[in-house]
Parts: structure tokens; sequence; C-alpha cells
């Protein structure tokens, strides 16, 4: 039986570990999405299992399903035999935590309040403060003993907080931990410290269900691997018998290539910065990129990367130096300049920075086009619809129509509408920070393939990308940053991974 057809009964425990949550025959609609079907899924004690699949897969449903906020149409859940209801705090009362990218503390109260939110010990509605600071600190005391509990939640770093996060599902007793994207906003020091945790709660028999679209984490901590396409179950395999060619196929059903690098003609400087220093965060900063060129930004987090893109885009002030396209200054701090010079900017965090929720795919991507779809103050309904027909088909954006709401779309196809926003612009430089970030494989090689499509066009492309194999395969050349300058300028001849980080960490 081939890796794509591996049925979940071949995955069954025979006298291994005990099953806590067992899903069977979940299946789970929408209007016009049916989102799950009958799909199988289980989690075991002691165990990570790597929940894998591209955006749209399901795997949000499922978790939701798990989480008891949505109930299924058909099949059921249960957890130690006892039947799941569609009620989160049902959830947690059996057993289930789960920990989404973002945090949910509430920042102005304490790590201990925090940990204890809504089971505050004491009696006849009077809070008890030392039974409180006990209970958070043993809990604290297994995850992150280096934490005082009585620190504000809002002054902990991404990291610390995903640790206060786990350090409350162990003081609810829970038997299974649901880790939603938990390393998208971590260091790579960071992602070690919480998989040393996650290590340590699974040797204490606590069940974990994994989701990355990184998969050098699944390989690096999951003992299991199931895999969900367009809502169906494609299979359970043991992490040992899996490799990340075979993963790929199961995700997307195909071959999924690295975008090759290609010679291709390079022109004239485009955009050149010079001695761009803003106090505290960047230090004398001096680089250009020409047209047809790829200058890939790499550098840990921290590092100034995202920070000098806002400046260069007008988002953020800067105190010294210049940006210049074709030879021409633009205004500082001034956005409107920045896109009539023709720059092109898509953030690192595309739904708090890029896309407005509420609103449809249609307006998103032609926010940056007011100036072409509108005459005499009046709104082209028409030509803001060819606009965005266009992109979405040059693009492939998958959604059901241009009115729909770009947050019912997949990670992979709100990025799309964000590209395809500038693209639309015809801009002469884009920025791309961290464009692959939060999506599923086959989305990343798509976005991959395009950086080179629009390098080949003659658009000068500055890529920042905490991901060193795309900063690798697509590069021309690599600027590394560290602590707000730039410490190195690499040939593609010179840039490695082991030079790269040498020069992000010590340069």
């Amino acid at each position: 039986m081939s890796v794509l057809e591996t049925s979940f009964d071949a995955a069954q425990p025979v006298g291994g570990p005990r099953q806590v949550l067992v899903a069977r025959g979940v299946t789970k609609g929408f209007p016009g999405v049916l989102a799950l079907d009958n799909v199988d899924f289980d989690v075991r004690a002691g165990e990570v299992t790597a929940l894998l699949g591209e955006n749209g897969a399901g795997k949000s449903t499922l978790i939701k399903l798990m989480a008891g906020f949505y109930t299924p149409d058909r099949g059921e859940i249960t957890v130690d035999g006892v039947a799941l209801q569609a009620d989160p705090a049902s959830a947690h009362r059996i057993g289930v935590a789960t920990i989404h990218q973002d945090a949910h503390l509430v920042p102005a109260m304490s790590v201990a309040e925090n940990i204890m939110l809504g089971r505050w010990p004491g009696r006849y509605g009077w809070v008890s403060g030392k039974a409180q600071k006990e209970r958070a600190r043993a809990a604290v005391a297994r995850v992150a003993p280096h934490l005082n509990i009585s620190t504000p939640a809002g002054r902990l770093s991404p990291a610390d907080q995903q640790l206060i996060e786990i350090a409350r599902a162990i003081s609810e007793d829970s038997k299974i931990l649901i880790m939603d994207e938990p390393t998208t906003s971590l260091s790579p020091p960071e992602i070690d410290r919480l998989f040393r945790v996650v290590n340590d709660l699974k040797a204490n028999g606590l069940g974990v269900v994994f989701v990355s679209h990184w998969l050098e984490e699944v390989f690096a901590i999951a003992d299991r691997v199931t895999v969900l396409r367009d809502g169906r179950l494609v299979g359970t395999e043991a992490i040992a018998n899996l490799d990340h060619d075979k993963v790929i196929r199961m995700m997307v059903g195909r071959e999924v290539r690295e975008a090759e690098h290609k010679p291709r003609p390079i022109g004239d400087v485009v955009m050149r910065v010079s001695n761009l220093s803003r106090d505290g965060l960047l230090d004398d900063i001096s680089f250009d990129v020409r047209a047809g060129e790829i200058v890939g930004m790499s550098g840990l987090v921290g590092a100034g990367r995202s920070e000098l893109a806002a400046c260069i885009f007008g988002i953020d002030r800067y105190d010294n130096g210049t940006v210049e396209i074709a030879g021409q200054p633009i205004c500082a701090n001034d956005p409107k300049a920045a896109i009539d010079a023709g720059i092109g900017l898509v953030p690192e965090d595309r739904r708090r920075q890029a896309l407005v929720g509420l609103m449809s795919v249609r307006s998103n991507m032609t926010l940056s086009l007011v100036d072409q779809i509108t005459r005499y103050g009046f709104l082209s309904s028409h030509r803001e619809e060819e606009i965005a027909a266009r992109e979405m088909k040059s693009l492939a954006v998958k959604a059901a129509s241009s009115t729909v709401r770009v947050s019912t779309l997949s990670g992979g196809n709100q990025q799309k509408v964000v590209l395809g926003r500038w693209l639309a612009r015809r801009p002469k430089v884009l920025i791309l920070d961290e464009p692959t970030k939060g999506i599923d494989v086959g989305a990343k090689s798509e976005i991959s393939d395009l950086i080179v499509r629009l390098a080949e066009s003659g658009m000068a492309i500055l890529l920042i990308s905490s991901e060193l194999p795309e900063i690798l395969s697509l590069s021309d050349r690599v600027l590394v940053m560290r602590s707000g300058r730039i410490s190195a300028k690499l040939t593609r001849a010179e840039a490695t991974s082991e030079t790269i980080m040498s020069y992000a960490t010590t340069g």
C-alpha cells in the first residue's frame, strides 16, 4: 500500500499508547462548502500527532470541532469515551486545551491571574490570592521557571506568552493540547525551548496535536502525521515511515518542486537606500536593488528587517538617509509618495497590516488603486470588478466570487490577494516581507514561482524571509541583518546556511 493510500485503520494502536481522543466519521459542512468529509482521527497519550494539509484542507475545522466550537453534522468525537459537546467550556472540563497562533491572555493581568483565569480559587465569592499564586507557581515551574508569576502578561515575549498558555493547560489537568501554528512568531532558540517543553509534556502522558506548515518542525517533534486534503483524510503514518517528499505528496497529491534559480539579465539600479538610520532600530543601512534582481534579506527575528521595510515604504519615520527610485529621492514618512514612485509592500502580517477582513476580495484587491477605479469622486464598480477579476485569474485565487469576504479565504489565497493589489499597479520595486509565512506548501511553491516570473519581467524584488531555503533558492544576492544593521552582503556563491547564520548571530 502506498503512502497516499494509507488508511486510518492501518495506524490503529495494537498494545500501544492509549487513545485519549477519537473522532469517527466526522463530517462538517458550511453553506456551499463541505469542510470535512467522513474524517477519522485520534490523539494518543504521550504522543505528538502532526495535523497537516494545505490551507482549506479542513485542519481549522477539525481543531474547532475538537475544541468544542462546532458540532459535527455526522460522526462523533469522544475524549476517554465521553462524547464531546459543542461547548468550549465543556471541552476544557473534559481535558481539551487549545493554543492558537495569537496568545489569548489578558495583557494587564499577571501571569498567575491569567493561568487561573475563570478558575480562581476561593470561597463564598472571595478569591484566595495565596492559593492562586501557589497553583500558578506550580504550573509555571514545569514549563517556564524563569518567569515571575507577578509579571503582567502584556510585558512577556510571544514565546513566553505561549508558555503561559501551556502552563494554564497544565493547571487544568488537560489530557490533550492542541497547538495551532505555535512557532509563527518565535526565533529558533525560542522554538527549541518550546519543543523541550512539549517533549517533557509528552513524557508525562499528554497527547499533543501539532499544526504547522514547517515540515522541519514536524520531523523534529512529531511521532505521527495525519494529513487532510480537500476535507478528506489522506492517511496517518508514523513519522519514521515518512520523508519530506512523501508528506508533500500526501498534502498536495502531486510533486512540488522548489523554484529553480536560472540566470537572468540584471539591469540598472532601481532602488537605492543610502545611510538610512532610525534611532535605536536601524543603523546606517545602505544597499541597492536592480531591475530583474531578487535581493534576499535574512536575519533573526528582531534584527530590524520589517522595520526597514516600513521605513522604506514610508509607514515609519527615519532620522537620516535617503531612499531613491530610479535616481529620484522620495519623501520620507509618506506611503503615497512611495506608491507613486513605484514601490509596493507586502507586509509580514497580512491579516493585521494588509487586509480588511470584513471587506470583499474585490475591495481588498483594489485598495491601492483608488485613483484607477474612481472618477470625479465616484467609485466605478465595473472597473473595480474588471481589475479584481484579471488579477484573480492571473494568480489563480480560489474564491467563490470576488464579492466574498476576504477573511473566508485560505492563507495562501489571502496572500495572493495582497500580491494582486500591488501587481495591478505594475510597481518598479516589490518588497516582500515573509511572503510565504503561514501558507501551505502548494501555495508556497506557486508564490515562489511568481516571484521568479516577476524578476524575469524586470521587476526589482526585495525578499525578506526567515526561511533560509527560500532565501537560498530565490536570491541573486543576500543581505544579512543583525541588531539593526547590515552585517554582511553576500553573492549567491557566498551565501550558505552556515554563512548566513554566522553573520546573523555574530556578525
